[in-house]
This record gives structure tokens, C-alpha cells and sequence, in this order.
């Protein structure tokens, strides 16, 4: 398997190349040249299968040729000792837990697999590699948590400050070793714009090996495809269509489920689910995607005002609205709207939702018709302890290795969102 830019198609580069290099040299992101489709028949016993059964033959296949197969079965069997459950929460409603991982959000899945790709190939090189990674919240310690004390990488985290909520923060400021937690005075927008600034700027990759770990990385997004033919093949047997919605900041994870639609899974339709940060809803309404500075709200992962992976959903459709309208819907809802139905879902069934699952969760109820439904649940409830407990009027129990974190001291380096400061923190000039 080949990567091709989404700004030249002409380009062809290996898996290794697309994962170091993280941006293609004009700026684009990359994508498989060919997205293989599944067979019939594995489709058909999806619901027999482990998941780590079906993230095995899905990533052979989208794969294919860039490792060997058992290369790839193993770095999957690593990455992936943990349950994604599908649970019922109502009729015809049922959530995808994707946050059981070791950081208790599904980013844990892009981060681990992307790990141990790096691993695999960084014993065929000498220097130290550079990993920049910009967080809204979960990213950050899931690429610190996957990558702490890998030999020959060091990570730099960059967070907006007093934009996350402080279990976040913990578990990116309180690791140490090789992962080095960078606060910046801005928005996650800043931080985003930073690391894009430092993977174009020659002069600084002359002097660094540097990548992304970001979901601009083709490895991080490939394993986001995984979980969504886990999901379909363990929801009931139904004449209904399904309908998947999830909580979107910066569009991977949706990314990831298109390429499973691609892949020949046979979802009816995606709910690009977001908060009152809507470039890509207002987008679907009018044809016009227009980025805007990011507001601060309590599905913090979410607040992108320029979601870098809109122009892999673009290519995947040939930039024809027309043709992306057909498989994917827009909605978005207020933080008021996000603690109402967090308090009356918990009320109703029991079932406590993040504020990003909520999201997800109130755009799958306004979909028109009548369908199977799964929302993503992509954070653990205790992350966003604060917001979670005001809606429900109920304690939430936070799980030993998130006490843990809060019990450690914060080590961070502030810095304003400007690029000399970034570059001199990474120099050490």
C-alpha cells in the first residue's frame, strides 16, 4: 500500500515515509491510494469476531504490502488489550464505550497503534525522532501515555491553557522522561497552527527529525476505522437502517468511519456531531467552509475552528457536496442543551454520558427517521468530572489511574502562541 497527498495526487510514498514525515511537503495529508474493499462474507460474521479479530484483517488489508502481515497482527494484538463495548442504552440507541484504553478516551487507539508502528520502524534508524502533537484535551496524554519512554522519541505536547479540564492537564504535565508538556496562551486552534508552522519550516527540519501525532498522521487514523465494523457487527439483527454519530473536533474519527463505509461496511449514515464550534454543519447547510476562531466549551475536545481533517473528507468524495451530503449528516447543540440531556439520560436509564458523548447522543435523536442508532462515547465520565456532576446532581467516581495522575505535581513550560517561542524551546537556542 501506497499514501498519496490530498493537495497531489500524483504523489506516492511509503507507509513509513507518510508517518515520519506526518504532513506531505506541500502541506497536504495523506490517504491509501486504494481503499480495499472487504468481503461480503467477512462483513456477514462481524458479530462472531473479537475485536482485535477485526482490527487484524481490517488493518492487513488497509495495509496491505506496507508490512508484513504478521508484523501488523502483532503491533495489533499490542495495541489493543482493552474492550470496546456497545451498550443499550435505550430502543434502537445503543453507545460505543471507545474509551477502556489506558487513558480512558478512544484516542488510546490511534495512539498506541501509531506507537508501536514508530517502534517497529525506528530500530532501522540511529537519530532521535521529534514527536509534535497539539491537544484539545484527550490527544495529549494518550500520545504521552503510548509513548512514554520509547527509546530514540521525545514528545512535545502542546496544550491551550485553562482550556482542559485538570484531569486532562495531570495526565500530560505529570509524566516527565521523554514527554514534555508545552502550555500555551491561546486556543487549541494556536496550538494546531504552531505544529503546522514547525513541520513547514525547512530550516528547523534541517536541524530536528520531526512528525505528528496528531490525527493529521496517517498512522493515528487508521486504526480509527476499527471499532466502527466492531459496532455494526454486534448491534441486533434488524431491517433498520444504522446511523452512527459522533462527537467531531477535528474530524479523524469521522474520517475513520468513512473509510469503513469505504471499505464496504454498510453504515446508512454518519452524524458529524460538534458543539457550538459548527464550521463543518454550517458547512453541510451552505456549501461554504469557513474556519473561525474556536470557542471554549465544556466538550472541550471538540472546540476546532479549523478542523484539519475536513480536506480528507473532501478528497474521499471529490470535493462534490452533493455526494458527501448522501452518507453524512450535521447537527450541533450548546453547552445548556449538552447538560440537559447528560442530567435527563442519566435520569431516564442510569446511563452517564461525557459531555462529547452527549453531543453525539442528541444528534442521533433529532435524525428524521427511524433507525438503529449508535453514538460514540469517547471519554470517560470522570474526565469531565466537574461538568458531568453538575448536570446529574451525583458524585462520579474517578478510577484509581486518574486519582493517581491528580495526586502528582504539574510540570509544564508556558509559552505565548507564537512560533519563535515554540522554535526555541525545540532548538534549545
Amino acid at each position: 500500500m501506497k499514501f498519496y497527498s490530498t493537495l497531489d495526487h500524483s504523489l506516492s510514498v511509503s507507509l513509513k515515509e507518510a508517518m515520519f514525515s506526518g504532513l506531505a511537503p506541500e502541506g497536504g495529508l495523506y490517504l491509501p491510494n486504494k481503499v480495499p474493499t472487504l468481503s461480503k462474507s467477512f462483513i456477514d460474521r462481524l458479530g462472531d469476531l473479537r475485536f482485535v479479530e477485526i482490527a487484524e484483517t481490517v488493518a492487513c488489508h488497509l495495509l496491505e504490502g506496507a508490512l508484513p502481515d504478521e508484523v501488523i497482527r502483532n503491533i495489533v494484538r499490542d495495541s489493543f488489550p482493552f474492550d470496546v463495548p456497545l451498550v443499550n442504552v435505550e430502543e434502537n440507541i445503543y453507545s460505543l464505550e471507545t474509551y477502556h484504553g489506558p487513558t480512558l478516551s478512544f484516542k488510546d487507539f490511534g495512539a498506541r497503534f501509531m506507537a508501536r508502528l514508530f517502534g517497529y520502524f525506528l530500530n532501522e534508524q540511529q537519530e532521535p525522532l521529534h514527536i509534535l502533537v497539539a491537544t484539545s484535551g484527550d490527544t495529549g496524554s494518550a500520545v504521552a501515555q503510548g509513548f512514554y519512554q520509547v527509546p530514540g522519541i521525545q514528545v512535545w505536547v502542546l496544550y491551550p491553557k485553562g482550556k482542559i479540564s485538570e484531569i486532562q492537564e495531570k495526565q500530560i504535565t505529570t509524566m516527565g522522561g521523554n514527554i514534555h508538556a508545552l502550555e500555551i496562551e491561546g486556543v487549541f486552534d494556536d496550538c494546531q497552527s504552531l505544529v503546522k508552522t514547525a513541520f513547514q519550516d525547512e530550516e528547523l527540519r534541517s536541524r530536528l527529525h520531526m512528525t505528528s501525532a496528531n490525527s493529521i498522521n496517517i498512522a493515528r487514523l487508521i486504526p480509527q476505522s476499527f471499532y466502527y465494523f466492531y459496532a455494526y457487527g454486534n448491534l441486533p439483527k434488524t431491517d433498520l437502517p444504522t446511523v452512527i454519530s459522533v462527537p467531531s473536533g477535528n474530524f479523524g474519527n469521522l474520517t475513520g468511519g468513512l473509510l469503513a463505509k469505504r471499505m464496504g461496511l454498510p453504515v446508512h449514515k454518519f452524524i458529524a456531531a460538534t458543539n457550538v464550534n459548527d464550521i463543518v454543519p454550517k458547512y453541510l447547510e451552505s456549501g461554504v467552509f469557513e474556519p473561525k476562531p474556536s470557542i471554549h466549551t465544556l466538550s472541550n475536545a471538540m472546540d476546532v475552528g479549523d478542523p484539519s481533517n475536513f480536506v480528507r473528507l473532501l478528497d474521499l468524495y471529490g470535493a462534490d457536496i452533493s455526494r458527501i451530503k448522501g452518507d453524512v449528516l450535521g447537527a450541533s447543540f450548546n453547552d445548556d442543551r449538552t447538560l440537559d440531556i447528560i442530567r435527563d439520560v442519566e435520569k431516564r436509564t442510569g446511563y452517564v454520558m461525557d459531555p462529547h458523548g452527549a453531543v453525539g447522543y442528541l444528534a442521533l435523536k433529532q435524525y428524521p427517521e427511524k433507525c438503529q442508532g449508535v453514538f460514540l462515547e469517547t471519554a470517560h465520565p470522570a474526565k469531565f468530572k466537574d461538568c458531568v456532576e453538575q448536570a446529574t446532581g451525583k458524585a462520579v467516581e474517578v478510577p484509581g489511574r486518574l486519582q493517581k495522575c491528580l495526586n502528582k505535581q504539574k510540570v509544564a513550560t508556558s509559552l505565548p502562541a507564537s512560533y519563535s517561542a515554540l522554535k526555541e524551546v525545540l532548538t534549545g537556542l
